[in-house]
């Protein structure tokens, strides 16, 4: 019982690890959140779950390591990424005053939020390194410590069911202000877009390098 415990907290805590962080897919999030209502920000939260779910698939079949160990494929994807968080920047920008009390889901938020994840070099680098453990029977190491994992497929219900705990309560918090703040709804916006600027411009330079453009 104590094992199966172990396993499931594990997991959990690798899903918050690559959930949680400030990054692009957070900032769509907020995004989605604040402009279009909780259901928005939850859609753009599953997106990035979906694209961690076909990378834990890729790992089991070994394709992730491929992938990175593929410089000039690995640097297009990056290109495209980087391109890509400059469109949602630009998008983010000028919605900013379109705050809204609908609370629709949104399937661009879920696509958004997806085709960032799928050509995130950091996610495939956390693929490489702490979601590992997710395929390790043995240990599974998450902020410095080290749980025991006997059972495997616990602790990948655990990893995500941290993430789902992640994209259900932060964008609840994001709402719960916007609400409350309508001001919040541009604030957002403007974050949202000058962080997926600051990771496009990251991206593109990384891309350039592996390249040998820069």
């Amino acid at each position: 019982m104590l094992v199966a415990l172990l396993s499931i907290v594990a997991g959990a805590l690798l899903g918050l690890s690559l959930a949680a962080p400030p990054g692009p897919m957070n900032a769509v999030i907020a995004e989605e959140s604040v402009n279009r209502g909780w259901r928005a920000g939850f859609a753009a939260g599953l997106g990035a779950m979906t694209a961690d779910a076909l990378f834990f698939l890729l790992a089991v079949a070994g394709l992730v390591a491929f992938i990175q160990n593929a410089p000039t494929l690995r640097g297009v994807m990056v290109g495209i990424g980087g391109l890509l968080m400059f469109f949602f920047a630009y998008g983010a920008v000028k919605g900013a005053g379109e705050f809204s009390g609908s609370d629709g889901a949104s399937r661009a938020g879920f696509g958004k939020a997806f085709a960032l994840a799928v050509t995130n070099p950091y996610q495939i680098t956390w693929w490489l390194t702490a979601g590992v453990g997710l395929l390790d029977p043995g240990s599974v190491e998450a902020f410095g410590y080290s749980f025991a994992a006997m059972n495997g497929g616990l602790t990948i219900t655990g990893f995500f069911a941290g993430i789902v705990l992640w994209i259900t309560a932060f964008p609840a918090a994001l709402r719960t202000a916007g609400n409350a703040v309508d001001a919040l709804g541009r604030v957002v916006a403007y974050g949202s877009g000058t962080v997926l600027v600051w990771f496009g411009v990251a991206f593109l330079w990384d891309a350039g390098s592996t390249l040998g453009v820069i």
